[in-house]
């Protein structure tokens, strides 16, 4: 496993574990050396590989699900994503704030497909239909709806079998010139 990888598996493997105070001190330890070694090759935000590897499932962004693309063209996206632990609301149920976030990748990666201008997310409506369960492949979703100038309409769905389990529509603006 990479990099990113690895951290998705310690994010779930924390947020599933009771550790004693000697297993919580140990891998405590571990993931100082792993920090203080990471801090050696540190660098700017241009420089970095989080968010930037597209061909890596989330971007190689450890807080984003690792999202497996099967479509991907200008005007839609679809493909599979699955919650692990890290996620968890409670009652097995993916936590609210995972969907947005979810969304805002499918939407925002889409609303750049194409060569587009970067843009910004303006808003994001996200409506929860159903529970969304941990730990079982889903599907997602994406697409464009419209364009108007700078703006850019986009939508999109996660399902699970015949299940819509959220919706979501939201608006991309293209930045100017120089934006950040």
């Amino acid at each position: 496993m990479g990099l990113v990888e690895e951290l998705r598996a310690l994010q779930n493997a924390v947020a599933g574990a009771r550790p004693s105070t000697a297993e919580a001190k140990t891998a405590a330890d571990l993931l100082a050396r792993a920090t203080a070694l990471l801090d050696t090759v540190r660098t700017d935000e241009g420089g970095q590989l989080s968010g930037r590897l597209v061909d890596v499932p989330g971007r190689a962004q450890a807080l984003i699900p690792a999202l497996h693309y099967d479509r991907h063209e200008p005007d839609h996206v679809s493909g599979t994503v699955t919650f692990g632990r890290f996620y968890l609301g409670g009652g097995g149920a993916v936590h609210g704030g995972g969907l947005p976030l979810l969304f805002d990748e499918i939407l925002g990666r889409l609303a750049g497909n194409g060569g587009r201008a970067r843009s910004r997310t303006a808003y994001l409506h996200v409506n929860f239909r159903k529970i969304t369960p941990l730990d079982r492949e889903l599907r997602f979703t994406g697409s464009v709806d419209r364009t108007e100038g700078r703006k850019l309409f986009l939508s999109g769905t996660l399902t699970d079998g015949a299940d819509v389990l959220a919706d979501a529509d939201g608006l991309f603006v293209y930045l100017r010139p120089g934006q950040p």
